[in-house]
């Protein structure tokens, strides 16, 4: 990966798919308000991640402050929309990467990068220098530039991403991203091929492949179903899904139909009967009755 390459993406910002086109170096905001500090709202070991991620002794999580998209029912927009979170210095971030390590972090997992790449892998490369290197989980929204990929071949691990919407309108309302639906389904393309199938150590600890989470959303288990299928002819069934059951409304969705319920148990059953039928044989599949994140470490293994 070119740390310069990425570096000038920042200058005239086109590190995400909306391309504002801001110089970042020079402390100037696009959309998602990130400027040339890096901001981090909290990080520490996270065991609530699919059990491949978070291992026994848990993912070393940084949750980043800032994001590409505007999702009106996220229950991160305290750091994600309105920029609660701390700054940190290029030595203080990479302090930050070379703790998780000596903590006992199984890697170290990005949540919500993209806005900060180029300060980001330059930390994680000095605190390699020190502690040695761990595999980098990419956790991500899906939405994703294809440019900015290619760059990180080679630097990431595992990619932990979601396909959300199957509709433009949805992409739109829920998260004010019209052009969500094809740009994700682009990046899941482009990070399997870079990674392949989900590989793990002997403990169960994955260390290379990628994983799609699958959110069912309140009246739109047809566009999850849409994208498994998608998936499975586009991809094929070798593609770990994890299908998530976990919504609840939250923020600005607490006022908006149909975000302000829950899926419902025959919505979700829907998904899951489709994730059986067209034989997805790794992954995990999220109990209905589980609610919150910390509570994924309840999924069934696969076969799902």
């Amino acid at each position: 990966m070119s740390a310069n390459r990425l570096t000038s993406l920042a200058g005239e910002c086109s590190l995400c798919p909306r391309k504002c086109g801001v110089d970042r170096l020079a402390g100037r905001r696009g959309y998602c308000r990130a400027g040339s500090d890096v901001e981090v709202f909290r990080y520490g070991l996270h065991h609530g991640e699919e059990p491949p991620v978070s291992g026994r002794q848990g993912s070393g999580t940084v949750f980043f402050s800032r994001c590409t998209l505007r999702c009106l029912y996220c229950q991160n927009h305290p750091w994600s929309q309105e920029g609660e979170g701390r700054v940190y210095t290029r030595d203080g971030l990479v302090e930050v990467f070379t703790r998780l390590a000596r903590s006992g972090a199984h890697n170290w997992n990005l949540v919500s990068p993209t806005p900060w790449l180029p300060w980001v892998f330059d930390a994680i490369d000095r605190a390699a220098e020190e502690v040695g290197r761990l595999p980098v989980v990419y956790n991500t929204s899906g939405y994703e530039d294809l440019e900015v990929l290619g760059e990180l071949q080679g630097k990431v691990s595992v990619y932990l991403t979601d396909l959300r919407y199957a509709r433009q309108e949805s992409a739109k309302a829920g998260s004010d991203c019209s052009g969500y639906v094809d740009v994700a389904r682009r990046a899941l393309v482009a990070m399997w091929r870079q990674t392949g199938p989900l590989r793990v150590d002997e403990e169960g600890v994955g260390q290379q492949g990628t994983i799609c989470r699958l959110l069912v959303l309140p009246g739109m288990a047809d566009e999850a179903i849409a994208n498994l299928e998608w998936m499975a002819e586009t991809i094929g069934a070798d593609l770990p899904v994890s299908v998530m059951a976990q919504y609840t409304p939250a923020y600005r969705a607490l006022a908006k139909e149909p975000w302000c319920r829950r899926p419902t148990p025959e919505e979700y059953g829907r998904v899951v009967e489709v994730v059986e039928k067209l034989g997805f044989e790794s992954g995990w599949v999220q109990e209905y009755e589980t609610t919150t994140p910390d509570e994924l470490v309840g999924f069934k293994m696969s076969p799902v």
